[in-house]
């Protein structure tokens, strides 16, 4: 008889207050200033819908009125350290609110006359920039660390000593007043493209990611995932890389990903075998991959798309061959270990059945289906498709929601009879509730993102205020001896880093402003979509890599492991995807770019995909030392050898690799005969 897959209460609960705590900020609110909090949580979304359903304002409005309110309720919602009050506001925080809410606004109010006096600001608008700069650093501070704030103040002293600095750093110079007033007063710094693509792209995909989260979207993804993988080899960890891919579709959060999933995969993977560090760094490495997912990658791609002037579907387009190699090179990468340490799957008796699974939530898929409609087919702008898929996926919503309480759909209880109790208008009003919390949850997510986008902005509003970009390609020919290989490990190398202390969004502002013209100027056949993905890619692997990995800090939690130790294992398993960025530097036919677009460039991308796959799987398996048998040394560093060829398009790469693949195969299929009838 199937049993139903109940989540841990208790796990649910922490991982709830995991995601709050870094998507939402650590307040616990109530009373007044929870109210407070809310209407303007809520007023925010209301903002971003309108200009959604009926037209964007002009630019700076747009990204003035979206400031005004991330900032202050930045300031609302996170703390000024980890020992103030977390049930209350202080008074302190709600001047500095009102403060930087009113700089911020300052630029609508008056926009028509500083229209007219650009270049030329007055003392009151260096006043209210001065102000606008220094709380926005503040407001990034509390939400993200110290990271983006010194880098960002670094970069400001750049601008105001350039004269002071040595060899190719050196620069005229710029005085304060010119700074502040490029800065606040120009679209290239504060209210540069980071903040409009917060202001109109990302905010839409993050409502209806909470949306979708609200309505049961995840649960209906999670249960599809188990009944289709849960039952084979290692079947728990399978089910967070298959769910972690179906919720990358709708989520672009790491962190939320990664401690959504791990409340019911990471108990069922300790369950099966697998220990706790092992099963939180899985989890990691899954919640992590789901920020490659097209169509909804995460904020960085909606930006990465204004920055090269192209359509958000031909970035989905590029993205979506290797996305989809690096989630079946995962799952090969869970087999292996499954396999090799001898880990079962789930009875298939306490997994929900398939088809009745696919049945039960087929409204949720329509929502999806109307995005991919729009984006793909129609080629309308993300920001339209996803109002379209908001409209839809809430009018589906509350539709189900007055069918429940006329009787005309039966819900069941957890002993899989009708609950009749749920045949009243109480579920209607509680659909409206669902999408209110929605609202109220994008809200307090884009706080933090509007800010951090609006302090990334200053560094890309410094860099073309001072002409960085420029020295920093001086600085990579010269470290890297003029090598690009060397180039690109640097480039990895310093994503890296700064990708341990600053989230996603800023870290790929930042590296492509400066490290991705460096590269392309190095080789400049390079396409520029393949330079910003290698940016891209490895500040996502960044939230995975040790010692600051936040992602496997909520993982840890769930899974009662050493947090460091769950890093550890989520970078070997994402050690696989560490290829992957530099074929699109060396080999863009792996971004299906320069394929010939009949017939002859699907079956070569459709070769591509096939051997790169094998690559990864080949790649996976000398990292974990197991293909069908233990690895020999010699067999681990040919498998390397082999990924490298198979992974970089070519004929002749191809050739050498699946002979060496298939040879590795072939002896260790011997080895294991002669063990098994040794001992028979």
């Amino acid at each position: 008889m199937e049993e139903k897959i109940v989540r841990d209460e208790a796990l649910v609960k922490k991982a709830e207050e995991m995601i709050e705590k870094q998507e939402f900020g650590e307040r616990r609110l109530s009373g007044i200033p929870y109210w407070i909090t809310f209407l303007l949580a809520i007023a925010f979304s209301c903002f971003q819908l309108y200009t959604a359903f009926f037209g964007v304002l002009t630019s700076t409005l747009q990204r003035s009125i979206h400031l005004t309110f991330a900032i202050t309720l930045c300031f609302l919602f996170y703390p000024f350290s980890k020992k103030s009050k977390r049930k209350s506001i202080h008074v302190t925080d709600f001047v500095l609110a009102v403060a930087a809410g009113a700089a911020v606004i300052y630029v609508t109010v008056f926009y028509e006359d500083l229209v007219k006096r650009i270049g030329d600001p007055t003392s009151l608008d260096l006043a209210m920039g001065v102000t606008a700069i220094l709380l926005i650093l503040e407001a990034s501070r509390r939400a993200v660390g110290w990271p983006l704030v010194i880098i960002t103040g670094l970069f400001v002293i750049y601008g105001l000593f350039g004269p002071y600095f040595p060899g190719v750093l050196a620069h005229r110079g710029y005085s304060f007043r010119r700074i502040v007033d490029h800065l606040y007063l120009t679209s290239e710094g504060i209210f540069g493209i980071p903040l409009w693509v917060s202001s109109t792209f990302v905010y839409a995909f993050v409502l209806f990611g909470a949306i979708f989260e609200r309505t049961g979207a995840g649960e209906f993804l999670m249960k599809l995932a188990m009944s289709l993988v849960g039952h084979t080899r290692g079947g728990p960890a399978k089910v967070s890389v298959v769910a972690s891919a179906f919720m990358g579709t709708i989520s672009g959060s790491g962190v939320a990903n990664t401690a959504t999933i791990g409340t019911l995969t990471i108990p069922l993977m300790k369950k099966v075998g697998f220990k706790p560090e092992l099963a939180g760094g899985i989890d990691t490495a899954a919640g992590g991959n789901g920020q490659i997912m097209p169509p909804v990658m995460g904020a960085a791609a909606f930006v990465m798309a204004e920055f090269l002037g192209i359509p958000y579907l031909d970035v989905c387009i590029a993205a979506a061959l290797p996305a989809v190699i690096d989630q079946l090179a995962l799952l090969g990468a869970v087999h292996l270990l499954a396999t090799k340490y001898g880990f079962k799957g789930v009875p298939r008796a306490q997994l929900p059945r398939f088809l009745p699974t696919l049945a039960s939530g087929l409204h949720f898929l329509v929502p999806i289906l109307v995005l991919l409609y729009a984006l793909v087919i129609q080629r309308l702008t993300p920001l339209t498709s996803a109002a379209m898929a908001i409209a839809v996926a809430s009018t589906i919503f509350l539709i189900r929601g007055l069918l429940i309480s006329a009787g005309f759909i039966r819900l069941q209880s957890s002993e899989g009879k009708p609950a009749e109790a749920q045949r009243s208008a109480a579920a209607f009003q509680d659909s409206i509730r669902k999408l209110i919390d929605a609202m109220f949850n994008a809200g307090r997510s884009m706080a933090a993102i509007g800010v951090t986008c609006a302090c990334a902005g200053m560094v890309v509003g410094m860099v073309s205020l001072t002409g960085a970009g420029l020295n920093m390609t001086n600085i990579l020919v010269e470290m890297s001896f003029g090598n690009v290989y060397l180039a690109m490990v640097l480039t990895m190398v310093a994503c890296l880093i700064l990708g341990m202390g600053v989230p996603t969004t800023p870290n790929y502002v930042i590296m492509a402003t400066i490290m991705a013209p460096a590269l392309i100027a190095m080789k400049p056949d390079t396409p520029l979509i393949a330079a910003h993905l290698f940016v891209f890619y490895f500040g996502i692997l960044a939230d995975g890599t040790p010692p600051v990995c936040l992602a496997a800090y909520a993982a840890a939690g769930i899974a009662d492991a050493d947090p460091f130790k769950t890093g550890l294992e989520s970078f070997k398993l994402d050690m696989r995807t560490f290829l992957l960025p530099y074929m699109f530097i060396t080999a863009p036919q792996m971004l299906l770019i320069g394929l010939d677009p009949g017939i002859m460039g699907v079956l070569e991308a459709s070769w591509i995909f096939i051997t790169s796959s094998i690559g990864m799987y080949a790649l996976a398996a000398g990292m974990q030392g197991f293909l069908i048998d233990d690895d020999t040394w010699f067999e681990r560093i040919l498998l390397l050898a082999v990924a490298f060829c198979l992974v970089k398009p070519g004929i002749y790469s191809d050739i050498i690799g699946l002979a060496g693949f298939a040879m590795i195969y072939y002896l260790q299929k011997r080895r294991v005969g002669v063990r098994v009838a040794v001992a028979a």
